[in-house]
């Protein structure tokens, strides 16, 4: 969960409300003021050695691990949702197509360190950008060293014979030092120094040795990335005869981008972004369709800056509307690439925002209820949307959207009693999110209304999207108000007043989401399911179902029959399946998508020795093309499927089991596409988009029926740190007087999510850090797997794989450590992959191992305080062996088929 935002009370001297630790805001024209970054840095120390060949399984796996490791410390420059959004979206495409990086010369002098350990990055999450980059500063020096005066003209350097055998050594030399301070941070480069661009004489009688590019050769690139090497290229080019020739960098990099078609031009640059000279302050962000033609007009905005913008324009035009360019100092670049908010300067087409004032005005009003509709699936959603849009002819509105309708925003205006609009809905696509899209419509609306409120539900995994748009918050029961533009004491004190008494419903029924929420509620009340909707629709339902800590029920009284535990504190209710309950002996058809990291790793090496399954198709994004390895019984090749090609290959019956390997809030259009066939193949999904979803069955086997999960075919797999807490809690679920305090501690492989020093190795060290202390989604699942309030408090170590729990427990009478060991030795009776034990049990014995260790039993002195301690390796019990259980389960196998036991 999000942390809750402290709420900025005006004083007498500030008299108004400022925002408290957050980052500022990306709006349209506005300059770029007060944002810090504290730059991610790679060192060779800190990289594995062997990471230097990927040939070899061990090194693949190995490179897996780094990049499960830096995503863990990108999310210390944004939320993970943005680092995992943003990295699923770089990834969707050709790895020649993430990025093209134009480093000047200047860059690889006075800031090498940094620009290695940004590229290093990069490339161990996976993605490989195509770095080219000149030498301008360096060869001034050398040729002034050389009693040769530089010559320009029209700021092109004249390159005669002598320049370009400076300038052709100079850049040999230069790009062997870029490549060899990749290779000491453990990142394969490939120096590509011709063979690339072919060019003519731009001028030959003025220019002399200066060439304009005519055409780009992608095979030395594509070859340099199937390689698994960065190709690092010189902007020299070469005629058809074979004449090598000068081209500034900056153009190089444009045929680049024009060739290649990618996803991000980055131009690295000691100011890191462009600036407004009026305020001296750094431009955030330019949209050219709706701003090109009033810069143009402003005083400062002439030459090199004037050019720059002119020749960004035209090569946007020759791209794809998804490209973008940012102008960035290297330092920032992770921050620039993974976050919503940015730091350097971002240049798009952008789309036009369109404004309408009335229903009547849209040429379909259908589409409009369509988009209203999506992602709001209920019972009653579209009933709900066609009374809110007939509502609509009869008041004062704005509607701002773009073109094809990716983010769409109602705004109701001040009535007469009040200065505050309301933000009635707002609705974006995934496109839209990653496109900035929303911030080119929230920008467009904010320069329309200077007061604006809006709520969002807590859950909401683009929140801290919210958090930076707004000057103020204020949390209740789930719900969270926002607002800017409020100066006034009183107004804000009113407005948390009536907040705190009526929660959204202030906004009454302008506001949409809150009618479609008492639509989801009266249908559940209905039907015997309490189904809860999200408030301000985004690209994906995740982390649904969760449980405010205000209103927390037990799971009997919202969970289906199928998922009701029993806790006997006698013997084992719901014993293991063996053998004895396998119903099929022929081996089952399995998909795996998503497999990256150490998790997918760990998964395919047990379903490699598994006798039962057959693993017909792994498909990673990033990894597409490349022989999957660690699995050998038939040679298999990593794909790049989409929603479309699982939705043909489920209606070919070709698949037994899909297996969901992805991040939060990424797998829905898979699973959608699966259900859409009705086909009774099963799917097993490892993110938490599903373990809040009635629908499906949480798969934790020593605690939900067997027999469910085995009929089941739609399963979440539990979280790690809910795992072990869960197994360790509930035997003592009948005997509980009050809340259990959670206290664990996870390798930094299961760091969390929050902005912090807790992913830095030399921190760590020597060092235990909380995080997430309140809100922790394992809190909230937790609580709602075991009908009761916990409190969880998170903490990271040096150390990689494995979690500890020490767990405290209050007690409603009195009882001796032999009888809690005892309770757990008979509820876990017969259990392959839970230990009871007498001793607290430790890390470092059960890492590497596919169970859950429990132990310790420390009974306080009256009798009426426990403290159990627990251990699990959070990549296996914690993820891939307790995956592998379900699906043995639902597939008719042993359960522990193809897991080793001790």
């Amino acid at each position: 969960m999000f942390p809750k935002r402290p709420l900025a009370i005006p004083t007498a001297a500030i008299g108004r409300f400022t925002r408290c630790g957050l980052l500022s805001p990306r709006p349209l024209s506005q300059s770029y003021v007060g944002r810090t970054t504290v730059p991610l840095q790679l060192t060779a120390s800190s990289i594995p050695k062997d990471l230097r060949c990927y040939s070899s399984s061990t090194d693949h796996a190995g490179h897996l691990s780094t990049r499960s490791t830096v995503v863990q410390l990108l999310s210390n420059i944004g939320s993970k949702r943005e680092v995992q959004q943003y990295l699923s979206h770089f990834s969707s495409v050709s790895s020649q197509q993430f990025a093209v990086i134009k480093v000047g010369g200047a860059i690889i002098t006075e800031h090498m360190q940094q620009l290695s350990s940004a590229l290093a990055f990069l490339n161990h999450v996976g993605l490989f950008p195509v770095v080219v980059h000149g030498a301008g500063p360096q060869l001034n020096k050398m040729l002034e060293a050389a009693g040769v005066e530089p010559q320009f003209e029209g700021g092109i350097r004249i390159t005669d014979g002598k320049t370009l055998a400076l300038a052709r050594a100079l850049f040999l030399e230069e790009n062997l030092k870029l490549v060899e301070e990749l290779e000491n941070l453990g990142v394969r480069a490939r120096p590509i120094t011709s063979g690339v661009f072919t060019a003519d004489y731009l001028d030959r009688s003025k220019y002399d040795l200066v060439g304009k590019i005519t055409s780009v050769d992608k095979a030395p690139i594509e070859a340099s990335i199937r390689a698994g090497c960065l190709p690092i290229l010189t902007s020299m080019a070469e005629s058809v005869e074979g004449q090598v020739l000068n081209v500034n960098a900056d153009v190089a990099a444009g045929e680049l981008a024009r060739a290649l078609q990618p996803l991000k031009i980055v131009y690295l640059s000691e100011k890191g972004g462009l600036f407004n000279a009026d305020t001296n302050e750094k431009i955030s962000a330019i949209n050219l369709d709706e701003e090109y033609e009033h810069l143009m007009t402003q005083w400062w905005v002439r030459h090199g800056t004037r050019l720059k913008i002119k020749e960004i324009r035209e090569l946007l035009t020759d791209l794809p509307r998804t490209s973008s360019v940012a102008i960035i100092h290297p330092a920032d670049l992770q921050k620039e690439l993974f976050t919503d908010t940015g730091a350097g300067t971002l240049i798009r087409r952008g789309s036009k925002v369109h404004v309408k004032t009335a229903v009547s005005q849209f040429e379909d009003i259908e589409i409009l209820k369509e988009v209203l509709v999506r992602d709001r699936a209920g019972l009653d959603a579209k009933a709900v949307v066609n009374r809110y849009v007939q509502g609509l002819e009869s008041r004062d509105f704005k509607a701002y959207f773009d073109e094809p309708m990716e983010a769409l925003g109602i705004v109701l205006p001040p009535d007469p009693a009040s200065s505050l609009a309301h933000l009635a809905t707002f609705t974006i696509t995934k496109s839209g999110w990653l496109t900035n899209v929303a911030d080119n419509v929230f920008a467009s609306i904010k320069k329309d209304f200077p007061k604006l409120v809006w709520t969002v539900k807590e859950d909401d995994e683009n929140l801290t999207w919210f958090f930076d748009k707004a000057e103020g918050s204020l949390s209740r029961q789930g719900e969270v108000l926002f607002w800017y533009g409020i100066e006034s004491a009183d107004e804000v004190k009113e407005l948390m007043t009536e907040f705190g008494k009526h929660g959204r419903e202030i906004l009454g029924d302008s506001n949409l989401e809150s009618r479609l929420a008492k639509a989801a509620r009266a249908a559940s009340s209905t039907i015997g399911l309490s189904k809860q909707q999200r408030s301000f629709s985004t690209h994906a339902q995740s982390q649904r179902h969760l449980i405010n800590s205000h209103s927390l029920k037990p799971i009997h009284q919202f969970k289906p029959q199928h998922a009701n535990r029993t806790y006997a504190t006698t013997t084992n209710p719901n014993p293991p399946f063996g053998s004895q309950n396998s119903s099929k002996t022929q081996p089952a058809r399995v998909a795996l998508i998503g497999a990256r990291g150490y998790t997918g790793q760990a998964l395919i090496n047990l379903l490699n020795g598994h006798p039962l399954i057959d693993l017909r198709h792994v498909s990673s994004r990033e990894l597409a093309g490349k022989k999957l390895q660690g699995y050998e019984k038939r040679a298999i090749t990593y794909e790049n499927l989409s929603a479309d090609d699982v939705r043909r290959k489920e209606e070919h019956d070709e698949i037994d089991c899909w297996v969901m390997a992805l991040p939060n809030g990424v797998c829905k259009p898979f699973v959608d596409a699966v259900n859409q066939v009705n086909k009774k193949s099963v799917i097993v999904d490892l993110s938490a988009d599903y373990r809040f979803d009635d629908t499906w069955t949480y798969g934790l086997p020593e605690l939900v029926s067997r027999a469910d999960i085995a009929k089941a075919t739609r399963i979440s797999n539990p979280g790690c740190y809910a795992t072990a807490a869960q197994l360790a809690i509930a035997p003592l679920v009948p005997h509980l007087k009050g809340q259990p305090t959670i206290f664990g501690v996870s390798g930094y492989s299961g760091a969390g999510t929050k902005p912090s020093p807790k992913n830095d190795v030399q921190n760590l060290t020597n060092n235990l850090i909380p995080y997430s202390l309140t809100d922790h989604i394992h809190e909230k699942e937790i609580s709602a797997q075991l009908g009761l309030e916990v409190a969880f408090v998170p903490h990271v170590a040096v150390w990689f794989q494995g979690i500890h729990h020490t767990i405290s427990v209050p007690l409603k009478s009195e009882m001796t450590s032999r009888d809690v060991r005892a309770l757990f030795q008979d509820r876990y009776a017969g259990e392959k992959l839970v230990k009871v034990i007498g001793e607290p049990p430790l890390v470092k014995a059960i890492s590497g191992k596919h169970g859950v260790e429990i132990g310790g039993f420390g009974v306080h002195s009256s009798g009426t305080r426990v403290v159990v301690c627990a251990t699990i390796d959070n990549l296996l019990k914690g993820a891939a062996t307790q995956c592998l259980q379900n699906m043995n389960l639902a597939l008719g196998f042993a359960e522990y088929e193809g897991i080793p036991l001790e």
